[in-house]
């Protein structure tokens, strides 16, 4: 096969995150890995050769321009500055815009053709809103940025892949944005995501009642009879194998879950705790329905370990082969 003809190695943009948490350092523990792309960390240059030179890694940090080639004993950083520095342990929102910055970097560049997808170490949503930024998350943040009217949260981990019809809100809250036109919406997002990111002809997906016992039939709620079942009634009709609404107490059973590719929770702590219980440390965020591919570590910014070398790196490599993987599936859909 002739060069022009080789499929072309995909370029992942790894965003470093809250530059006084464990993100700089779980980024200087992926050379620990052979990755079938080439790896670029987005990021202050000096931040993350401290951080390499921490972990025992002596390599060339080198300055990424787009059409480099990934070279041995190199670590391509796409260098964005911090206001102020950064100490281990001890956020400072002065470097809020830094953080939102590499987010804007990763993000355009991936809609430029730039990079094949984005890898997100941790951020911390209360001191980027304590620099007077009102932020919710990743997810909401590159909706916006994306101009993505409606996005999907799903968490992939422990045999499960997770979705969410509502994500960072309050409880009081859920009732008010869990409608028709919402679920409906989120559940087109979900089906389209499992079939061009994970190669999945006819995903079958289970889905939460939002009520215990999924309602007992509104003898414990109404919104299983109001919202969800004609939702299901409406796509079913158009080809998509759905099962529910499902009492969510038992519907993370071993027997459920295997013959499911993926659950829609209703709520944030729904769906979650039980991933993580089974996944914590290596399972990842994907969002879908972005223009882009996104994927992200599972936890936060472990403040108490920034620093100490102790950082388990297993989410953020879980979430580089995810992304690598989506990216594949992609290419076999062009």
């Amino acid at each position: 096969m002739n060069d022009v003809d080789e499929p072309s190695l995909p370029v992942l943009a790894i965003t470093s995150g809250e530059p006084s948490g464990v993100g700089p350092e779980l980024c200087a523990r992926l050379p620990e890995s052979k990755w079938p792309v080439h790896l670029v960390v987005i990021g202050d240059a000096e931040l993350i050769e401290e951080r390499l030179e921490r972990a025992g890694r002596a390599l060339v940090v080198r300055p990424w321009q787009p059409g480099m080639s990934p070279e041995a004993g190199v670590f391509d950083v796409l260098h964005c500055p911090l206001a102020c520095p950064a100490l281990a342990g001890k956020p400072n929102p002065e470097n809020a815009a830094y953080v939102l910055g590499i987010l804007d970097r990763a993000s355009e560049g991936c809609a430029q053709g730039l990079f094949d997808a984005m890898v997100t170490a941790p951020v911390h949503k209360g001191v980027i809103c304590d620099a007077g930024v009102p932020f919710s998350g990743h997810t909401e943040y590159l909706a916006a940025k994306t101009q993505t009217p409606q996005v999907v949260m799903m968490l992939v981990g422990g045999g499960m892949r997770v979705a969410l019809a509502t994500t960072h809100l309050p409880l009081a809250d859920v009732p008010k944005v869990l409608t028709q036109d919402r679920l409906t919406r989120t559940l087109e997002i979900l089906h389209q995501g499992l079939v061009t990111g994970f190669g999945l002809p006819k995903p079958r997906i289970l889905i939460a009642g939002f009520n215990p016992h999924a309602g007992e039939g509104g003898h414990i709620g109404h919104e299983e009879i109001d919202i969800i079942i004609p939702v299901l009634e409406r796509l079913r009709a158009k080809g998509m194998n759905l099962v529910g609404p499902l009492p969510a107490d038992t519907l993370f059973t071993p027997h459920k879950l295997r013959e499911a590719d993926a659950v829609l929770a209703m709520y944030h702590d729904q769906g979650l705790p039980v991933l993580k219980h089974a996944s914590f440390g290596s399972g990842v965020n994907v969002t879908l329905g972005l223009p882009i591919i996104r994927t992200s570590v599972d936890h936060g910014t472990a403040f108490d370990l920034a620093g100490s070398g102790k950082a388990d790196p297993g989410s953020l490599f879980a979430a580089v082969e995810l992304a690598v993987g989506m990216v594949k599936a992609r290419r076999r859909r062009a």
